[in-house]
Formats: C-alpha cells, structure tokens, sequence
C-alpha cells in the first residue's frame, strides 16, 4: 500500500511490547480491590472441598482461622463470610454460631482483615429459602423476614463485623436494617446491600458450600423474590431503592451476565459498586482451565478486568486468595 493511502492513525504503535502496553492501560485490577468469601460450618469434623471451586472449602472453625492465615500470607485482607449453623428453625433463629465465628476472628486478626458478613435466612432455615416462610409454605413473608434479618444483622456487626451484607432480596429490607443498626449504636457499620441479586442457574456450588438449596416444598425456588432476568427495569428500582434507604455499597450478582447492568448502574447511581463473581462462574473458568482450553491466569485476569471496566469498584471472587499469583504474571 502507498503511503498516501496509508491511514495515519497508528495505533499499534502502543501496543508493540509489554511495556508500552502496561504504561498506557486505562483499567487495573489490584488485589486490594477483591473480596474473598469463606464458609464455616458447625459441628465439621474437617473440611470439606467445595466441588467446582478450587481451593475453597466448608472450613471448621479451627481450619477457617487457618485459612485467613494463609490468605493473609496470600496478600488478601477482605473477606465476607458465610455461617453454616448445624441448627435450624422456622422463626426466633438463633445467629450465636455465625456471630461467634466474626467475633474469634476479629479477636485473632483485629485489623488487619475487613470482613464482611453475609445475611441472609437460607443457610438457617429447614426450608432453605431466604426468608420466612407462612404457614402454608407458599409464600415468603416479607415482614416477619424483615425481623430476623435486623436481628442477624446487628447480632453480626456487634460480633465485629466491618460490614453487614443482606442477600435475601426482601423489600425494604435496607432501610430496616440501618434503623436497626443506628438504634443499637453500630451507625459505623458499613452496609452493603445485593441491590441487584437475579434468579439465576449460577449459583449451584455455593449452595452446596453453604448447605442453601430450597427443600422440597409449595415455593421450589426464589423466583418470587429474585430478580427476573428479563425484568431489568427491576434492577434499577431496587438499586434506587437501596441507595436511598441507606446502603453504603451496592451490589450486582451474578457478574458476566449482567454487565450492561453494572456499567448502567455504576454510572447513574453514585454510589461505590461491588460485583459478585458467583460460583458457576468461577467453576466454569476453572473447567475451561483444568482441560487446557485456556490459560488460567490470563483467564480469570480478562473476566476481572471486565467487572472492573464495566464500573466495579470491588469484586467478590472464589479467586481473591490465587490473584496475587494470577494479576503478576
């Protein structure tokens, strides 16, 4: 091609070797911007691999001290943390055995660990939904759920949690929270709502982690007060609804699915954002990994790139403990 036909807008000339590459990229991921999640669970003997997660087990309380030690070592200081009580009721649950794990790790590790926990019902209920079930088993009673949940809350945070996590997908749930926090005092807790949680296929590994799949029953699944894949006008209500209600951080799960609704959100609602890499997404790199399909490092590297391009501020993932091994090389 002749040099008048030659386009002068070169723009390969930056990106002919690593090092101009790196001088002129616009999104990084750092290892101080994931979150790592763990799950403990009463009355293990040992612990137990979590299938399709590598590296991630249903950890003892004495193994999941050991495991934030290792993380630690790891250069992972975020975490939230998943409680599997041996016991469970219908209503009046007691939140001692999740508390008392936040409270022995803040004890051991004090500062030097933001941790984060959870909320939710399903681990704690025979039911295994999110909330409170009505007599008929039919229906998730949204008020009765909204009780338990303060109550687990406050019972966390004032076990040291840093932050205090609803999932359940409740309405009004956030604002109940926060008056619950700010009446017992722990106005300084931060909240981080699943403002935008979806009905989705890809949550089977952490369901077996934290022993949480719906058990037979009128109501099979949470359809009912998950969000809708198709209804995304859904996803902007509940965000705007949390934001108000007093959510310090918001939150999309599943991550890769939902992308458009991450960049979307992030840009509108000025709020920090936090994006859930959910188990069957995880799972599914690391399948594509263990049969050579891909590299594994530059994979999970380009999906964490792509929740941080996509306007998360911070990523919850099954692989915040490898990172440091994956983001150098």
């Amino acid at each position: 091609m002749s040099t008048s036909r030659r386009s002068s807008l070169n723009l390969r000339r930056l990106r002919q070797d690593e090092h101009v590459r790196a001088l002129t990229r616009e999104v990084h991921v750092r290892l101080e911007q994931l979150i790592q999640p763990l799950f403990v669970a009463e009355g293990a003997a040992s612990p137990v691999p979590v299938p399709g997660l590598t590296g991630v087990h249903q950890d003892t309380s004495d193994s999941l001290a050991r495991q934030v030690e290792s993380d630690l070592q790891a250069g992972v200081r975020k975490f939230i943390l998943f409680g599997v009580p041996a016991a469970r009721r219908e209503r009046q649950i007691d939140w001692s055995f999740t508390a008392g794990q936040l409270q022995a790790l803040k004890r051991r590790f004090g500062r030097d660990v933001w941790l984060a926990a959870d909320v939710c019902l399903c681990s704690s209920t025979p039911h295994g939904h999110c909330g409170v079930l009505n007599a008929e088993g039919d229906h998730v009673d949204n008020d009765a759920s909204l009780e338990e949940l303060s109550q687990a809350a406050v019972a966390y945070a004032q076990a040291g949690a840093d932050c205090v996590a609803p999932s359940d997908m409740m309405d009004g749930r956030i604002g109940a929270i926060r008056a619950a926090l700010d009446t017992a005092g722990l106005a300084r807790v931060v909240l981080m709502s699943y403002a935008a949680k979806f009905h989705s296929t890809l949550y089977g590994p952490f369901r077996v982690a934290a022993d949480s799949t719906p058990r037979a029953g009128a109501l099979r699944d949470r359809a009912t007060y998950q969000l809708d894949p198709a209804r995304p006008s859904d996803a902007w209500l509940c965000a705007e609804r949390d934001a108000a209600e007093g959510a310090d951080i918001l939150m999309v799960k599943p991550g890769l699915p939902y992308l458009d609704l991450l960049r979307e959100l992030s840009r509108s609602i000025r709020k920090p954002w936090a994006v859930y890499h959910v188990s069957g997404e995880f799972a599914a790199l690391e399948a594509l990994a263990a049969q050579g399909l891909a590299p594994r490092a530059a994979l999970h590297r380009e999906i964490l790139t792509a929740f941080r391009r996509a306007g998360a501020n911070m990523i919850i993932t099954y692989g915040a403990r490898f990172a440091g091994e994956w983001l150098a090389a």
